[in-house]
Formats: C-alpha cells, sequence, structure tokens
C-alpha cells in the first residue's frame, strides 16, 4: 500500500505550559546550582522576605477568596511559614550534615554514614482553605532539601493563586520553583509527567487519582488528606472551657479545616451542657448575628455551599442553621442526638456543622472511633491522665491533641501528617527535610586490612565460616562523634579517680609508718 505525505510540514503540537516548567525545573536541577547550602539560604532567606513584604496583600486576597479575617491570616498561616523558615534556616547546616551511624567488626575502621540528598524536582500541589500554609510550607522543606519545586496552587482560592504567580517568581528562582496555575485539566497535565516526588493537600478522592497516576512513574507521594476528627469530651471536664477551645477550633475558616473537630462524642448526661457553653461562646465570638461578624469566613464556593446545606437535610439544628447563598454564608450549626449511621457522619464535614453523637462512655467512645476509619486527628477533653493514655494507645489516629484542639499542628518538632485514608507522610520542620531528601548510605573502605577479609573469601571451611559467623553477628559498635567524646571523657574521668584513690592510699600508708617511726623512738627512750 502507498502512502502519500503531503508536501507542507506538519506542525509540530505546541509544548504545554506544564510541560515546559518541569523541563525548565528539571535543567535548573541537574545544573546543581540548588546542591550549596548558600544557595538554599539565600532562597530561604528571599521567602521569608516576600512573607514579611507582602503580608497586606495576601491577607487581601484571602478576604476575598474566603472573607478571613485580616487577624486571622498571620495567625492561621503566616505566622507558622515564617516559623518554618527560620528553622529551616538556623538547622540547615546540621540537617544536611552527614550522620554517622554504627559500625560492625569488618567496618571498625571504615567511614560509615548517611548522606541526606535532594531528590530532584518536587511537585506540590496545594490547597485552598489554607492556600498559603499547605503550599508553602512544603516548598520551605523542598527548597532546604536542595529540590526545584514546581508549585500547583489551588484554583478555587482565585485571588490567593494569582497573587502567588505574581510574586513567587519576584523573590525566588524562576527556573527552580515556577508556579503552575490552571484548574482540573492542568492539574492532570502535571500529573502525566514524571517527578521524582509529589506532594499533595487535599481530599482523599482526589488522593487516590494522585496515587494513582505517582505510581505510573513509581513516583513517591505525600498525601495530606483529611477525614473525620473525633473530638470525646468527658464528663468530668470543665465543659466551659472545653466548649470555647471547640468552638474556635471547628468554626474558624467556616469550618474549613482538615484537622477541625468533625463532630462530639460525649455521654448522654452533658449533651445539653455542652449544646448550651457552645451558645454562649458563639455569642463571645461572633455576636448575636455571626453573618456580620467581620470574623466569621465564608464558604469557598457554591457547589461547596450546596454540598455542607445538604449535609443538614432532615436534622433540626439547636443552633444556627440559618444561610444565604448569595455570600456563600452557613450560619455557625450544631446538631445534637445524630445517628452514628446518618450521612451527616459518614462524609467529612469540612463546613461550620458540628454534630454531637452520645456514648455510654470512653469504652464505648474507643469502639466508635475504631469502627471507622483511621482520622487525621484525634481530641481528648479529660482530667484522667491514665484515661487519656489509655485512649491514645488504644486508638489510632495522625495525631492527638488533648485538652485543646488543632495545636499540635503548630509544633514544628512534631510530624503533621494522616495515616491510612486520612494520608500518608508527614511533614513540617526537619520532617519536611527528611522527606524531600533521599538518604543515601556510605560506606567508605580502606584498602589495607585485607586480612580481616580472606574469611569471607574462597574456599571456605568450618573455621572460617565460624569467624564470618561471629563477626556479622556481632553488635553494632557506635563510632559517633558525640560517643567517642562520652567513651574519652568517661576513660579521662575513670583514669582521673584511679589517680585520687591511690594518691590517697599511699599518704595514708606514708602516714602510718611515719606513727609506727615515731612510737619506736619513743619507746626506745623511754
Amino acid at each position: 500500500m502507498l502512502v502519500y505525505l503531503s508536501s507542507t510540514p506538519e506542525t509540530p503540537p505546541a509544548v504545554s505550559m506544564e510541560r515546559q516548567a518541569v523541563k525548565r525545573a528539571r535543567e535548573a536541577f541537574l545544573s546543581g546550582r540548588t546542591r550549596p547550602l548558600e544557595f538554599r539560604l539565600q532562597q530561604l532567606h528571599n521567602l521569608q522576605k516576600m512573607i514579611k513584604e507582602k503580608e497586606t496583600e495576601i491577607s487581601t486576597a484571602l478576604k476575598q477568596d474566603i472573607n478571613r479575617s485580616q487577624y486571622d491570616t498571620p495567625l492561621l498561616e503566616l505566622i507558622g511559614i515564617e516559623n518554618e523558615i527560620k528553622l529551616a534556616i538556623e538547622k540547615l547546616k546540621d540537617w544536611a550534615a552527614p550522620r554517622s551511624v554504627e559500625r560492625s567488626l569488618f567496618t571498625i575502621k571504615d567511614e560509615v554514614y548517611i548522606q541526606p540528598e535532594p531528590l530532584g524536582v518536587v511537585l506540590i500541589i496545594g490547597a485552598w482553605n489554607y492556600p498559603w500554609a499547605v503550599t508553602l510550607q512544603p516548598l520551605v522543606g523542598a527548597i532546604a532539601a536542595g529540590n526545584a519545586a514546581v508549585v500547583k496552587p489551588s484554583e478555587l482560592s482565585e485571588f490567593s493563586s494569582l497573587l502567588l504567580r505574581a510574586l513567587l517568581p519576584r523573590y525566588l528562582d524562576k527556573d527552580l520553583y515556577p508556579v503552575v496555575t490552571g484548574g482540573v485539566s492542568e492539574t492532570q497535565q502535571l500529573l502525566r509527567l514524571r517527578f521524582d516526588h509529589i506532594f499533595y493537600t487535599g481530599s482523599s478522592t482526589v488522593g487516590k487519582v494522585v496515587m494513582e497516576a505517582a505510581a505510573r512513574h513509581l513516583t513517591p507521594v505525600t498525601l495530606e488528606l483529611g477525614g473525620k476528627s473525633p473530638c470525646y469530651i468527658d464528663k468530668d471536664c470543665d465543659i466551659r472551657v472545653v466548649c470555647r477551645r471547640i468552638t474556635w477550633g471547628k468554626f474558624v475558616n467556616c469550618g474549613q479545616t482538615c484537622i477541625a473537630p468533625d463532630y462530639i462524642l460525649c455521654e448522654p448526661c452533658i449533651q445539653g451542657r455542652v449544646v448550651e457553653c457552645i451558645r454562649l461562646t458563639l455569642l463571645e465570638f461572633y455576636g448575636a448575628d455571626p453573618k456580620s461578624s467581620p470574623d466569621y469566613g465564608r464558604i469557598i464556593n457554591q457547589r461547596h455551599f450546596i454540598r455542607v446545606l445538604g449535609l443538614m437535610e432532615g436534622y433540626t439544628p439547636v443552633i444556627g442553621g440559618q444561610s444565604d447563598a448569595s455570600q456563600r454564608y452557613i450560619a455557625p450549626t450544631v446538631l445534637k442526638d445524630v445517628p452514628p449511621h446518618s450521612r451527616l457522619m459518614q462524609e467529612e464535614i469540612f463546613g461550620p456543622l458540628l454534630p454531637i453523637v452520645t456514648v455510654s462512655d470512653m469504652d464505648d467512645a474507643i469502639r466508635f472511633v475504631n469502627e471507622r476509619e483511621k482520622p487525621l486527628a484525634l481530641y481528648i477533653f479529660c482530667k484522667d491522665k491514665k484515661a487519656v493514655k489509655r485512649m491514645i494507645e488504644e486508638t489510632t489516629s495522625g495525631g492527638v491533641t488533648v485538652n485543646d484542639v488543632m495545636m499540635h499542628y503548630t509544633l514544628s518538632s512534631l510530624p503533621f501528617g494522616g495515616v491510612g485514608q486520612s494520608g500518608m507522610g508527614c511533614y513540617h520542620g526537619k520532617h519536611t527535610f527528611d522527606r524531600l531528601s533521599h538518604q543515601k548510605a556510605c560506606l567508605i573502605r580502606s584498602m589495607g586490612m585485607e586480612n580481616v577479609n580472606l574469611s569471607r573469601y574462597p574456599p571456605q571451611d568450618r573455621h572460617r565460616a565460624r569467624r564470618v559467623r561471629m563477626a556479622l553477628k556481632s553488635p553494632l559498635i557506635d563510632m559517633s562523634k558525640r560517643t567517642l567524646i562520652w567513651a574519652v571523657s568517661a576513660t579521662v574521668i575513670g583514669f582521673g579517680l584511679f589517680i585520687t584513690l591511690l594518691v590517697i592510699l599511699l599518704i595514708a600508708a606514708g602516714l602510718n609508718c611515719t606513727c609506727w617511726y615515731y612510737r619506736g623512738i619513743y619507746n626506745y627512750f623511754w
């Protein structure tokens, strides 16, 4: 069969914006300019400068996106980012340094260490509810670890997304840290490309799509998802204090927080007091009309507005329930005596609805939690330390906060992440650095001491096999600098004590001889 080709050459397909961004980032990474710690520190300082200089613009964008109060933005997002940057700048030299590990008898004279090294090009897919924190905090770790990073902010937080696209190239390396905006189509284009790590924050549904796409390239992923985070209240607590803390955590950001208390578990005898204390707290926080409060947010868009309202169908709220579609406003709402198998209890609420489910006691609460998917966070309000320890040990969750809500997220020393359906992998502080680094195993051997190796070479016999077995089964030896310092110090102290004791004994012996000498003279003359 003859095939006739057109004399006009075909126009090659246009390279997509997403592919170009990834190509530039990889080329920039392969150039090696992220390797020096000085470069990484410079980029971190620039990012820190951006947060400080553009706080007003960032607050304005969040006000437009979700009606976020200008006072809440630093508290909920910017201070956390600044703390992460500051920690990375202070600790980067230690984090990136080789870490000595234990040696065996075969490697006692060799260098054995772990060297963190950059993974390559990281894809960071942010979320709309905290569009700066959940996007820039992973970026801090990516920069500190020496990676390039393609940043994909959520299109739902439109104003924040456009502002991030405008700001980041002004402060950071344009090739290494490009920002790709757009919706589902652009995200799908990115996921078709190969990355060295994908860091995603969002829903479990999309998390499965991300993981499936990553599997095609055997790309590791960090999935920061969500779920229904339970909040157990013991009957002997100070209910007024408990409800103030829960009310803040549940209704800040209009309930659109992945680790917000999703529902309350309590005994029937305190349910009425809980409702009343929440009512009083809402009045204190947002006034008689939360709609007019500058501190109360809005639902991100109409689709989520309709979804959250749909969860309330068939229930009569004991607090709130009002809504206004024109403003995407849903009042802080509390529902009591919610059946465990209701629709409200089947999916993450992610809005200002707080159901109360009654349980008979802590045992019942533990069973309730364990019968469901593992949550991102678990909150326990209880004065009994033994009971608290028991509940922590007998349940599984991404994190736990006792006698408060969400505050474990603020500590860079604690890993933040989910388990099971609530996510995989963790970040914050050094945990982000380690997550986005390859821990390279390094063994540097000497060409000498070949006699030690003879026992592993053929021809083998019983004697050689016994020597190899003894060497391999011997306990590992810690030759780290800290251990050597401790060993030398202990040796010096021990030797000093020995010399001191010896001197004391010699002095004592000398005095004893002197006494006998003078006694002999006395007896001789008298």
